[in-house]
């Protein structure tokens, strides 16, 4: 069972930049089939992929409406997640989840990643 944090939300202004992080908890390592990844949701609106890292080969997935300015990466050995966001815009303002998938195929479906954080609140400001 993984227990996932997320850390790094905030208050930024229109340009801006954070990097948040994910913590998975938790016995064991992350298995290299595995995978986390980021969503987000927005007030009134449905949760929907930002971005993932498969967990072994490092391979990275991108939202269409971030590429280019966010950036994913992943530390094994501390078993943290980062998403460095750069260029923010007003509509990037949600809360954002930390996720993990089993087995991951590569899906953006929130319905394929199994173990969720809180969530931690972006605000872009104009």
């Amino acid at each position: 069972q993984a227990h996932l944090v997320e850390s790094g939300g905030g208050l930024v202004q229109a340009g801006g930049s954070l990097r948040l992080s994910c913590v998975s908890s938790g016995p064991g390592r992350i298995l290299s089939s595995s995978a986390m990844g980021w969503f987000r949701q927005a007030s009134g609106k449905e949760r929907e992929f930002v971005a993932s890292i498969r967990w072994g080969a490092g391979t990275r997935y991108y939202a269409d409406s971030v590429k280019g300015r966010f950036t994913i990466s992943r530390d094994s050995g501390t078993k943290t997640m980062h998403l460095q966001m750069d260029s923010l815009k007003l509509e990037d303002t949600a809360v954002y989840y930390c996720a993990e998938a089993r087995g991951y195929s590569g899906s953006y479906s929130a319905s394929d990643f199994h173990y969720w954080g809180q969530g931690t609140q972006v605000t872009v400001s104009s």
